[in-house]
């Protein structure tokens, strides 16, 4: 690890003791056991890891009643906040996001310290998810404005609207702890749900700045945040069979043994974000140094630990050569350092773990073939394992086959475009695909294939979510429902609306209705 010294601003002057947990409107403190929480970054010179704080360990008495409120909030859809009017709904959601933003330094720390994301990457995971509040508020208020009007089909008058589904489990993931999770948090939210959220493993703390914002901005019970084991407080909740969505940007064997746990599970929505392979196809006529840039970004931001991040690289064969030799020493020359220093792009890594899994994926890719083509692959320090560019790759490598969601670099070379085409068509996962070439009438085809085999075709670009107005789904194994700030607010809600006849009896009721503006749903107000 560097021995630079800690910038003052940045050094862990007093530990976060995250004491109480939000219920029903009100922050419990919590005087049970607790799980320390730790950071692989280093603050001393010899290498230890660093204590920044604790957390509540939760039982699932907690995790129940933390049900219980967000049922009771909901109230069979009767509640104050399902039945609230749009505008008093989204000044709700402005006093949060206010007062978040008042928050950002405390949280970057955290994001730097907890799970190791650089000091512009934090800065920007923050900034973005300010945006992406705002820019639900304002797709929730044209979404409004869309739904204030009557239709008329055969004799029958319809108001349409969307409606909240119930109640939503939320469960987010330790790369995006505040973004990825407030993706699902926010919508949920604006929709008219109620909410149970648990934050990740890694990345705990940095909702600790956030809590009293959460109880200052919305009715008791809408947002219930508990801390503690998935399989404690997330299991019985499950099984309770009271949550009506399951809100998951994760791992697909997480979602599943969830999902099994629901008595009902064909009432139970499922949104879920989950692990991709996306591969990186290099034609022979691509702009090589476009492609590597471009490949270096998909596989090494944030040490690939993304969803989105190119897991495998194919290159054909006629450049493979020049293309491995000049991606090997650009690999290389990435800085590695703590968060906040300069230059940093690699850093280290959250999960103390991590570096013997990718080692294992290593010894056993080059057991089967493989050799490690740079220079620096694979040095090991106490939190990191340097990025190794492996080739060739095979198909009997673990690392063709696992999401490794670290720093290890596969490179497959091909002939046949046929080849990439096909391990796409067999591949569990089908979220996003980069292609690298010029030739149009080479494209042209290639394109109109892999739109079917993924959900995002990057050409000539790494794989990304941004900008968050576009959709973010996947096929198979890689999603359920579409993220986006448009898609969101569809996929946590439902078509409701009210119809009636038309005669004089009924349009008269509807005229009252609206002159007198006793409904919060059949309204023709515009929220400018």
């Amino acid at each position: 690890m560097t021995s630079n010294p800690i910038p003052p601003q940045f050094q862990i002057k007093e530990l976060t003791h995250q004491s109480t947990y939000l219920l029903d409107g009100e922050l419990i403190e919590w005087d049970g056991v607790t799980s320390e929480v730790y950071s692989t970054i280093s603050s001393t010179e010899e290498y230890q890891p660093t204590l920044l704080g604790t957390i509540p360990t939760l039982t699932e008495k907690e995790a129940l009643l933390a049900l219980d409120a967000a049922y009771n909030a909901y109230d069979k859809g009767q509640g104050l906040w399902p039945t609230m009017k749009v505008a008093d709904r989204v000044a709700c959601m402005e006093t949060f996001v206010e007062q978040m933003k008042t928050k950002r330094e405390e949280v970057v720390k955290l994001l730097m310290w907890e799970i190791g994301k650089n000091l512009a990457d934090s800065q920007k995971e923050f900034d973005r998810t300010v945006d992406y509040i705002y820019d639900t508020i304002e797709d929730y208020k044209q979404l409004d404005r869309n739904s204030a009007k009557f239709h008329k089909d055969s004799g029958v008058h319809a108001h349409i609207r969307r409606g909240p589904l119930g109640v939503v489990l939320c469960l987010g993931p330790y790369n995006y702890p505040l973004n990825e999770t407030f993706a699902l948090l926010i919508p949920a939210l604006m929709m008219g749900n109620t909410t149970i959220f648990k934050p990740a493993k890694f990345g705990v703390l940095l909702l600790s700045p956030l809590l009293e914002a959460f109880q200052n901005s919305f009715p008791k019970g809408v947002v219930n945040i508990i801390y503690g084991r998935g399989r404690t407080v997330a299991t019985p909740i499950m099984q309770d069979g009271r949550v009506d969505v399951l809100a998951l940007i994760g791992n697909s064997k997480s979602a599943n043994a969830l999902q099994e746990q629901h008595p009902k599970s064909n009432r139970l929505r499922m949104v879920l974000g989950l692990e991709a392979k996306n591969p990186a196809i290099v034609l022979k006529d691509a702009d090589l140094d476009l492609a590597i840039s471009e490949c270096i970004a998909g596989t090494t931001s944030f040490n690939g630990q993304r969803c989105t991040a190119l897991k495998v690289i194919y290159v054909h064969e006629d450049i493979v050569e020049e293309f491995n030799k000049r991606f090997s020493e650009a690999v290389d020359a990435l800085k590695f350092g703590n968060p906040w220093e300069d230059g940093a792009k690699l850093t280290p890594l959250p999960e103390p773990d991590k570096p013997a899994y990718i080692q294992e994926l290593i010894d056993d890719a080059k057991a089967k073939g493989a050799q490690i083509i740079n220079a620096k692959g694979g040095e090991t320090t106490d939190n990191y394992i340097f990025p190794a560019v492996l080739y060739p790759v095979t198909k009997d490598m673990r690392v063709y086959e696992e999401e490794q969601f670290g720093p290890v670099i596969p490179v497959i070379s091909f002939t046949d475009i046929e080849q990439p085409l096909d391990d796409m068509a067999e591949s569990n996962y089908g979220q996003q695909v980069s292609l690298f070439g010029k030739d149009t009438n080479t494209l042209a085809p290639l394109i109109d294939t892999l739109v079917n085999l993924v959900c995002r075709v990057n050409l000539n670009s790494s794989c990304q979510r941004g900008p968050d107005v576009y959709p973010f789904t996947g096929r198979k194994d890689s999603a359920v429902a579409t993220l986006s700030v448009h898609d969101a607010l569809r996929s946590f809600s439902i078509r409701t609306f009210v119809a009636s006849k038309d005669n004089a009896y009924n349009n008269a009721i509807l005229k009252d209705l609206l002159d007198s503006k006793a409904s919060n749903f059949v309204s023709t107000d515009y929220i400018l």
